[in-house]
């Protein structure tokens, strides 16, 4: 239990298998549950002395009655504070549009992981919440699954990206290593396209989101009657992947036997399942990623060397996004432009302000988070553009210092590169330059064009010519 103080949780669902699993898995983190079936009853449970006591609400989408989104909204006016987490079977943009917009606090996609409900039901209910627009979002957008997709000029980053895409081609074992949020899954995702497997079985495992009880059957597979429970037989995803690819996400978190077992394994290429006197010989490609740098953890004890040197015969290192700062100015409009193909959204463009804001923030989740901080400001944008004042918190986490507007973070507005690695226009950078110049003097124009090495006259007609305004 991570707290001393039992939280009480209201789970509004009507499937009791269902409310059983999620009750028995709040449990293990000292939540106490009650399940409620329906909205009328839901209502009326917040007014009872039980009710004011609520630290979070679980809200299955199929309940019977009243629209999910008319529930959230009616519960949030008369609870404002208290959290409401959405699960529900589809992963469509526009019923997490409805349900944010209605003032769900976080959007689960059943089946849910356990590890996933949990962090989920953390965040919201932490003491120091983060701010509202800073908070994840489990819910994603289909992303590409190539590397083209993968956004950004800044060095490191392309470096890493040039391993990899090389990396793809050949038939040995890849490590990708970089802080939660960085495109791991999705660059090992573009990897496997690229590579000479990528017609043959595919399967992606995190390891942090499958029952520590489990993995190794999930792993390994296992027989009838190897342990209790286990009445049929399982093929497991080394086995399934024979000839083909397997990728395990959060590597570091396996149990030290069975970092022991999968070093062996690939040592030898035989898989032996749980509960089995033989074993089957496989050609497997592996694919890994953690989030912390595994030398270090070999070097303290916590990971096996024997491992490491297994499954990095490459090893690709993605930079976190505070290092790749004049990154963040393509990643948002990229994102921007996805978001707005959801349904029940625009496309929306950005201000200088709020891309200088973005700018000034260390995004300690990363390229995730920023694609999360954007989608919660498209939900609630009623005009055309982001400006600073889409983001108040962040602004308000940052203060009102000039330090979001310093120019050292004003190159996150000027790209050279388009997203498919070409030089852009040169007036499409001009203009950048312009507009970047404008909104750190204030508008003052005098002063951007004495800056820039130009006259007045001569600033006003590159403004018609290139048709720029106050926003990007």
């Amino acid at each position: 239990m991570s707290e001393d103080v039992t939280r009480l949780l209201m789970l509004i669902d009507d499937e009791p298998a269902q409310s059983r699993l999620i009750t028995a898995l709040a449990a293990r983190e000292g939540w106490r549950t009650m399940v409620v079936s329906d909205a009328e009853t839901a209502i009326a449970t917040l007014g009872t002395r039980e009710g004011m006591q609520l630290s979070a609400i679980i809200l299955d989408q199929w309940v019977p009655g009243d629209e999910a989104s008319t529930l959230i909204a009616e519960l949030k006016e008369r609870r404002p504070a208290l959290p409401i987490l959405m699960l529900t079977t589809s992963a469509s943009p526009l019923l997490a549009v409805e349900a944010m917009r209605a003032g769900a606090t976080d959007y689960l996609i059943k089946p849910v992981a356990p590890d996933r409900l949990m962090q989920a039901l953390s965040s919201a209910t932490k003491l120091e919440a983060p701010k509202d627009e800073l908070q994840p979002l489990t819910e994603k957008m289909p992303a590409k699954l190539d590397f083209d997709a993968m956004i950004g000029t800044a060095p490191a980053f392309r470096a890493a990206l040039a391993k990899a895409a090389k990396t793809a081609r050949g038939h040995g074992h890849v490590l990708i290593e970089g802080e939660s949020g960085t495109g791991k899954e999705m660059l090992l995702r573009a990897m496997h396209a690229a590579s000479p497997r990528s017609k043959s079985a595919l399967r992606l495992i995190n390891i942090g989101s499958v029952p520590a009880n489990s993995i190794e059957s999930v792993l390994f597979g296992h027989e009838p009657g190897a342990f209790p429970g286990a009445f049929d037989r399982q093929i497991g995803a080394l086995q399934h992947c024979d000839g083909g690819t397997l990728v395990l996400d959060e590597i570091d978190r396996l149990s030290p036997e069975l970092r022991e077992r999968l070093a062996e394994m690939l040592e030898t290429n035989i898989v032996r399942p749980v509960g089995a006197t033989h074993g089957f010989r496989v050609d497997i490609r592996l694919l890994t990623a953690s989030n912390i740098p595994l030398a270090d953890a070999v070097a303290t004890g916590a990971f096996e060397e024997r491992l490491l040197k297994a499954i990095s015969a490459s090893k690709v290192e993605l930079p976190p996004l505070r290092e790749r700062p004049g990154d963040i100015s393509a990643l948002t409009r990229h994102f921007l432009s996805r978001i707005g193909d959801q349904p029940g959204l625009t496309h929306l463009s950005i201000a200088d302000s709020a891309l200088a804001l973005l700018g000034a923030y260390d995004w300690p989740g990363n390229v995730r988070q920023l694609q999360a901080v954007l989608f919660r400001a498209a939900v609630f944008c009623e005009g055309q553009s982001l400006s600073a004042e889409a983001f108040p918190q962040l602004s308000e986490m940052l203060g009102e210092q000039d330090d979001a507007l310093n120019p050292q973070q004003e190159g996150v507005g000027v790209m050279l590169y388009t997203e498919d690695g070409n030089l852009r226009a040169l007036d499409e950078i001009e203009a950048d330059v312009i507009r970047l110049a404008i909104g750190h003097y204030r508008g003052r124009m005098t002063e951007v064009a004495r800056r820039l090495g130009i006259g007045r006259s001569t600033l006003y007609r590159k403004l018609g010519d290139l048709g720029i305004g106050d926003a990007a």
